[in-house]
């Protein structure tokens, strides 16, 4: 078993990228799985977001494109699983976290079960930074993810999802002819979420007038597939509310946002996932 190090809280401006393709490995705590989207070339495509587990390279890390229906037992990974993976630094996305990942090269290396042991890495890295301050200082070269505490989350308004776009339905159809032309493969086609979701909260900014940012973690859109499918809009609405609002962010747990912004919409943030271990009575406000 790799023994973990305790990490300290990220630097705040990401490092630059280096020079040249040459591939590097990386060493990453995965803490995000962002919901699938339609790709031509990939069929569907997840952005995965974490932290370095490397000293020699620490900060925030964003692994892109990956295909998850794709990917054999042994690249197969989780949240809270600590990866191995050669990459290389994704020039057509100029965020400094951004890497594009060589797939056959990952490796899981280890696996943070309980939340005692994910603390020892994540709680250092809760930026003292506000979501209001991100917003503002939002540039190409500035940070782009982050895990922020907020103040007050005051609702998780759940709405129906629009489905596909018209180009988002293109690209799912283009991809399943040249399966069928090329591959021969069954592989059913990226069904578009039946709800969308979108916080509603305040950071610790003292002038804050709240955030509004979507939800895109893909357990709130396989919670939908797998556990939602025989009830109707109301009732479920109210099971992925009592899950990802009552539950996930009650008063006996230390809520934190993994959030992360848009690569052509700088100021434009979302939330990519839930940190949510218990309370620890030491913990000040």
């Amino acid at each position: 078993m790799t023994q973990l190090p305790i990490f300290g809280q990220p630097p705040d401006r990401p490092a630059e990228k280096p020079a040249g393709d040459r591939a590097v490995t990386l060493q990453v705590l995965v803490t995000v799985k962002a919901a699938p989207n339609p790709s031509e070339k990939y069929g569907e495509t997840v952005c995965v977001a974490g932290l370095s587990t490397d000293p020699e390279r620490p900060g925030w890390v964003r692994l892109y494109p990956i295909n998850f229906r794709e990917l054999g037992r042994d690249a197969s990974f989780k949240k809270y699983d600590i990866v191995s993976v050669e990459a290389v630094p994704a020039r057509q996305d100029s965020r400094r976290e951004s890497w594009r990942p060589r797939m056959p090269t990952l490796k899981v290396t280890n696996h943070l079960k309980d939340w005692a042991r994910r603390r020892r890495w994540l709680d250092p890295a809760i930026t003292e930074i506000t979501m209001c301050r991100l917003h503002r200082g939002a540039t190409m070269d500035s940070q782009s993810l982050g895990l922020i505490r907020p103040k007050r989350i005051t609702a998780l308004r759940i709405t129906r999802h629009p489905g596909w776009s018209s180009s988002q339905q293109a690209k799912i159809d283009d991809y399943v002819k040249q399966i069928t032309l090329f591959g021969n493969e069954d592989r059913t086609p990226l069904r578009a979420p039946r709800f969308a979701g979108t916080y509603h909260y305040e950071c610790q900014e003292p002038t804050c007038r709240g955030h509004k940012q979507g939800f895109i973690d893909w357990e709130f859109v396989a919670f939908q597939l797998l556990r939602l499918g025989g009830l109707n809009d109301t009732a479920a609405c109210e099971h992925l509310e009592r899950r990802f609002l009552h539950k996930m962010c009650a008063p006996d747990r230390d809520v934190a946002f993994y959030v992360g912004n848009v690569a052509a919409h700088p100021r434009t943030f979302s939330v990519l996932g839930v940190y949510y271990p218990p309370r620890l009575a030491s913990v000040s406000r």
